[in-house]
């Protein structure tokens, strides 16, 4: 039997339609009710027959830093897909990331280890990757830098694979994807599907940087084909294509037919919006929206290479614009 975590979110949900169609015997961490409605959101993108689909999945509420309902979710599993994580590039939330991406994946790790088993597939970031020192392009072997000014999800998720190659030390057998931004349907409120919202309602300016995307479906495929191989202890870069933010932000905009941001945000405009939205956080508790490690990221130009997953497993990447205009359509028609 195979165990989802994280199946309320955008890969897990769109993870778990994929499996519930291949008929897998399939159980999946939920930990509250409401998110459940969620991962129906998303099958109903696909299929009228969602509710059957849905119902196909054993669905168990647990928390990855709660043992006794994690020992009653790996009863009789074999297989594990941990998808589950805390996404903030907030600096207060840190202690919060650290619990839930490097103790919640130790969790994780450590019931495989004790479970016998047979094979993890571990949902990381290119957040994990080091930076070039020259322009070249980024890969597996681009080491970590721990000295660099890190933004906090990049280490709390680095920690994360460090528990995973841990883990494989103690006789785990484990594969790593480190995707990109992932573009899906269906759940519109936070994540990448929260940009469509956006770009409905308008953006004024993009940024001078580039951004390394990916389409949900290639994620997930991937992930099942590493699963189902003899491939074991190693990680793969997920990017499809590298974009500049202004070619993504008029591609957004264009595929929810609104009009394209024409200005591009200066260093200067960046670097005040970024202190006005620490000192609203201040004054009403807001969340951010953007921090300084966030601006440095829609400024910087960096290259993702997948050239060893598409040696590996010989596979083509759908066309970013295409999964863009789809997406944009389908937002549209349930909004």
């Amino acid at each position: 039997m195979i165990l989802v975590t994280g199946g309320t979110g955008l890969v897990g949900s769109h993870l778990l339609y994929k499996l519930a169609k291949n008929k897998e015997r399939v159980r999946a961490i939920y930990r509250s009710e409401h998110k459940l409605d969620l991962v129906k959101q998303v099958f109903a993108t696909y299929t009228e027959n969602y509710e059957s689909l849905f119902n196909t999945i054993e669905w168990i509420q647990a928390d990855i830093l709660d043992i006794p309902s994690l020992t009653e979710a790996f009863k009789n599993i074999s297989h594990v897909y941990h998808c589950a994580a805390f996404v903030s590039f907030e600096p207060n939330k840190y202690h919060f990331l650290r619990k839930t991406n490097i103790e919640g994946t130790a969790n994780i790790v450590n019931f495989c280890i004790s479970e016998n088993i047979k094979k993890l597939c571990y949902v990381s970031s290119i957040a994990t990757l080091g930076k070039p020192i020259t322009n070249k392009q980024i890969t597996e072997k681009t080491a970590w830098n721990p000295e660099d000014d890190n933004n906090v999800y990049a280490i709390t998720k680095y920690g994360a694979e460090m528990e995973v190659w841990r883990g494989t030390q103690e006789g785990v057998n484990a594969v790593i994807v480190n995707p990109g931004v992932i573009l899906g349907a269906g759940i519109w409120q936070y994540g990448s599907g929260s940009l469509f919202k956006k770009a409905h309602k308008g953006f004024k300016y993009y940024t001078s940087g580039t951004i390394g995307l990916i389409d949900v479906a290639d994620v997930t495929a991937i992930m099942i084909t590493l699963m189902n191989s003899d491939i074991t202890n190693e990680n793969f870069v997920l990017v499809a294509e590298n974009w500049t933010y202004k070619q993504f932000l008029q591609t957004l905009a264009q595929s929810v037919n609104t009009k394209k941001p024409k200005k591009l945000a200066s260093p200067m405009l960046l670097s005040f919006a970024w202190r006005l939205d620490w000192l609203v956080h201040k004054l009403t508790g807001k969340r951010r929206q953007l921090t300084k490690n966030l601006t440095s990221s829609l400024k910087s130009e960096t290259y993702y290479s997948s050239n060893k997953l598409k040696v590996t497993l010989n596979f083509d990447f759908k066309s970013v614009e295409k999964t863009i205009y789809e997406v944009g359509a389908l937002y549209q028609k349930q909004v």
